[in-house]
Parts: C-alpha cells; structure tokens; sequence
C-alpha cells in the first residue's frame, strides 16, 4: 500500500506546487549529500523531496519536527510515506543531539533535507542560521553540502490554511559547497547562508 501511495503523493505535492526546478551548477547525484534550504512552510520539505529524481528522493530524507508531524493520524501517515527523519524538540540531551541521530540515521547512504534557519519565517526572508549545519559538515566533512532556494510555497500553504493553494513555486538547487579548512562556525554559516540568497537572485 505505502509504496502506491508515495509514488501518488509525491506527483500530487508538484502538481499542487506547480514546482519547477532549476539546477544552477549542479547536477543530480546519487552521493550522499545534505540539502539545505530556506524555510517559509510546512510544505517545504514535502515539496522539494518530492520534486527531486526519482531514484535520489528514495534515499533523501527531510528533516522535521515530531511534534508538528504527530499531531494527527494523517500527518502520522504522510511522516511515515515520506520517510521523514523526526526530531523531538523537547526531548534533546547532550548525549543524543539532533545531529547525533541525524549522522546516525543515514549511515553512509541516505541523504538528508534540513532547514538551518530551525523554524518557518512566512515573511520569506532569510534568517540567521543555525549551527547544527556546521557541526554536520564539521562531524561528516564528506558529505556535500546543497543550499537550495524554494520560491512561493509560503503562499501555497499560507499560515493557518488546512489546505493547500495551487500556485506556481519555483526550487533552485545551487553548487554543492564543503566546511573550508581553518573555516569557524560563523564564517561558514555565513558563507552557506549567502548561497542561498544567491540562488533567489540568480
């Protein structure tokens, strides 16, 4: 049955979206790699997992929140169909991070979709990010690292909306970019944020 419906839901969410994708220096890959992208809905990361290739979005998971994607049976289910990594906000130790399970979850063939700006800004504009991206790429230097740009979701899901509005949106997925050598964490979350804007003005 789930593997029915994934297929169903993932060609629902673009059309929906009206997702169009751009790879501006990029191209894409199977490696393992982190996506990470600005954050304006719930629907972000819905909508970019479900407009990648087919054969890199079975093995990318996004990254969500537990208690948004458990609040109800039929987020419970959309969670599960598209195999979303869920982190418990409220029950985070020092001895098991966030970033811990995240490293731990994908082992050496899963990518992972994350949004380092840590919560949805419907004003679209782009926050200061925080450092669990740094302290991924600083933990798996192998991995690359994608900053994407999604364009408009915020209005096919407006705040407070059950349901979504069909509207155009537009995902730009940039070059991949790694931690620099002798790089410190505000250096690079600097630098990995400026990559994002660069694709909305590209």
């Amino acid at each position: 049955m789930k593997k029915l419906a994934v297929p169903f839901l993932a060609t629902l969410a673009k059309i929906v979206s009206g997702a169009t994708v751009r790879w501006i220096d990029c191209e894409p890959d199977d490696c393992q790699r982190i996506y990470f992208a600005n954050h304006t809905s719930h629907l972000d990361a819905l909508i970019l997992w479900s407009s990648l290739p087919k054969k890199i979005r079975i093995q990318t998971r996004p990254v969500a929140a537990v208690d948004y994607w458990h609040s109800g049976p039929v987020r419970r289910y959309l969670a599960s169909a598209f195999n979303l990594l869920l982190i418990d906000r409220k029950k985070i130790k020092v001895h098991n991070s966030p970033i811990d399970m995240m490293i731990r979850e994908i082992g050496t063939s899963e990518s992972l979709i994350v949004f380092p700006e840590g919560g949805r800004n419907p004003t679209g504009e782009l926050r200061e990010f925080k450092s669990g991206l740094y302290h991924l790429a600083k933990k798996r230097p192998d991995l690359e690292l994608v900053p994407v740009f999604i364009d408009n979701v915020n209005r096919v899901m407006p705040k407070g909306e059950f349901l979504p509005v069909p509207l155009l949106s537009c995902i730009s997925i940039g070059s991949p970019m790694w931690l620099e050598s002798g790089e410190n964490k505000n250096q690079f979350l600097e630098r990995a944020r400026h990559a994002v804007l660069q694709l909305k003005e590209t």
